[in-house]
């Protein structure tokens, strides 16, 4: 199987352009390990490099997955966060250690972040919400990739109207957090809460905007009525 790691990366290699990995150090403001292929093109290849491994079990893939994030690259990262969505009609929940290993150990930006979470995680916590609980321990964490996951993977839940009670909790425990990225991370996940539950989440940013950051709540009620922004936006 290590066969297909060889070839998956030659691939991305061939498809990658110095344009593109410039482009994307400018992008994430930052080190990124990079190869410079175009989005579109790495989920192109991820799905091509799939269909070989639909015979393969979970566990197999799922080894896979793990060594492509310890690569530590971008384009590896995404392929590892397609390849493991692709499996989430197989999830079990002792997957959650797999997913918990990778979101602390690899993740080194906000698109691999973003990208595990939004998709692989948050159908996990979907199909068994007794884990939710662990999203706050998530929250706790000294990790700031760690603390954007506890966000981030309520987006699609949160959108669909479920869990505001942890959409809630999540928010307070990143309330006053200093960094930007985990501020943006939260106020993504209380704005994709505000599309089921407007009133809630207006109630929930005015009660706390004397000391949630401009960003979180900007992100919050980007979706509200200009009524509203105004409420809440007023010091």
């Amino acid at each position: 199987m290590n066969n297909i790691l060889t070839r998956l990366r030659e691939e991305l290699q061939n498809n990658a352009t110095e344009e593109t990995r410039i482009s994307g150090q400018r992008f994430f403001k930052g080190e990124l390990k990079s190869y410079g292929v175009k989005t579109a093109a790495v989920h192109k290849i991820s799905k091509e490099f799939f269909k070989e491994l639909r015979s393969e079990s979970k566990t197999t893939i799922f080894a896979l997955c793990d060594e492509l994030w310890q690569s530590g690259n971008l384009e590896e990262s995404v392929v590892a966060c397609n390849w493991s969505y692709s499996l989430r009609k197989q999830y079990t929940p002792e997957d959650f250690d797999v997913f918990t290993k990778w979101v602390t150990n690899y993740v080194n930006n906000w698109a691999s972040c973003d990208t595990l979470c939004n998709h692989t995680v948050g159908d996990f916590v979907m199909m068994y919400p007794e884990f939710l609980a662990q999203l706050k321990e998530f929250a706790k964490s000294e990790n700031r990739w760690v603390k954007r996951a506890a966000a981030v993977t309520l987006i699609i839940p949160a959108r669909r109207g479920l869990f505001l009670t942890y959409v809630f909790a999540i928010a307070d425990i990143l309330l006053r957090d200093t960094d930007d990225l985990v501020q943006k991370g939260y106020g993504w996940m209380l704005k994709a809460a505000s599309e089921a539950h407007q009133q809630e989440v207006f109630d929930y940013v005015v009660r706390n905007k004397a000391v949630m950051p401009r960003t979180a709540l900007r992100y919050a009620i980007e979706k509200m009525p200009k009524e509203m922004k105004a409420v809440a936006m007023a010091k």
